[in-house]
Order: structure tokens, then C-alpha cells, then sequence
């Protein structure tokens, strides 16, 4: 998957995290050799991170092999997070009941106000806070642009890109919870 240009500046312009991975050949080359979401085995993992960027309005919200991974990892109990737009991969994902994934949850997702700020609010498909909200999330919002996260049980949301870092804290928080339980229980 590419990243978004408007996701990294030039080196010595980005934070110190993105300049880092910017900087590693090893991590350049797996961005270069990104496999399709229907070839990852989701069972290996302890935990799904859904990335943001607007073109995952388009692209998420119709993967059927990601609504799959995102329903498999939470049926067995293991974190799924995404922050910015990164929740439109959860839109489309059902239990087996039909349930959406985000019904009477808490999530966190860019606002419509966000969109508008950013001036995108006519060019996306549909308001990601709106679709949550029909889906029967308890959407919780914070003043635009600032770091705001939720963690639901084991589905972790963050609002916009400055919510990244309170996110992965999130993600390890529920990680290390999950490790302290023994196997079987």
C-alpha cells in the first residue's frame, strides 16, 4: 500500500518516529512489498492495526478479507486499533449474528468537522463519524485535531493522526493485559 505524500515531509521535517522509519531500509522494503490483507494469516498476530489516511474511505470499507480478519481477531480475543480513518475498515465488519463490530461500542474516528476543517467533506464518500454513529457506535469526540483514544474492551480508536501515540499506548496497555492471562482462562 502507498503512502500518502501528504502523510511525510522531507527528512528532518517529520517527527523523530516517522524520520526513523523513513530512514530503515528494512521497513522501506516491507512497505514496498506489502502483501494483500486475503494472503496475512490474522491468527499470528495478537493485534490488527488499521492505519488512517483518506484513501482508506474507499479502499477499507469494501474489503470483505479485512472485515473477515477484523471479525476473526476480535472472535478470538485479540486487539484490533486503527485511528484517524483507519476505523472505516471496521464499517463493514459483522459477527456472525449480523452484529457490526462497533454496535454499543465506544470508538473514536476523524469527525465530520475534522473533514470539514480539511477541507475533504465533499470529496469522501460518506462521513466516517456519521456511518459509525448508523452502525450504533457510541462515537466520542474530542476538539479537532487534538490527541483523543478509546479503548472498548479489546477494539481500540483513535480521533485523528495526533492520536497515533495514545493509541499504541492503548494497544500495549491491552497487550500486556492479554499476556497476563493464562492460556485457557
Amino acid at each position: 500500500m502507498p503512502i500518502d505524500p501528504r502523510s511525510k515531509k522531507p527528512l528532518g521535517e517529520n517527527p523523530d518516529s516517522v524520520d526513523r522509519f523513513l530512514r530503515d531500509p528494512k521497513a522501506s522494503a516491507k512497505i514496498a512489498d506489502t502483501k494483500a490483507i486475503a494472503s496475512v494469516d490474522a491468527s499470528a498476530y495478537d493485534a490488527v492495526f488499521l492505519p488512517g489516511g483518506h484513501g482508506t474511505m474507499w479502499d477499507l470499507p469494501n474489503s470483505t478479507a479485512l472485515a473477515h480478519k477484523v471479525v476473526e481477531t476480535l472472535d478470538r480475543g485479540a486487539v484490533v486499533a486503527a485511528v484517524c480513518h483507519g476505523p472505516a475498515g471496521l464499517v463493514s465488519a459483522k459477527f456472525g449474528s449480523g452484529e457490526p463490530v462497533v454496535f454499543g461500542k465506544r470508538v473514536a474516528a476523524f469527525t465530520n468537522s475534522e473533514e470539514a476543517a480539511a477541507g475533504l467533506d465533499k470529496a469522501i464518500p460518506f462521513f466516517l463519524e456519521d456511518r459509525l454513529r448508523q452502525l450504533g457506535a457510541k462515537v466520542e469526540t474530542a476538539p479537532d485535531f487534538q490527541p483523543f483514544a478509546l479503548r472498548d474492551g479489546n477494539l481500540i480508536t483513535g480521533q485523528n493522526p495526533a492520536s497515533s501515540e495514545r493509541v499504541a499506548e492503548l494497544v500495549l496497555e491491552a497487550l500486556s493485559e492479554r499476556a497476563a492471562v493464562p492460556a485457557g482462562q
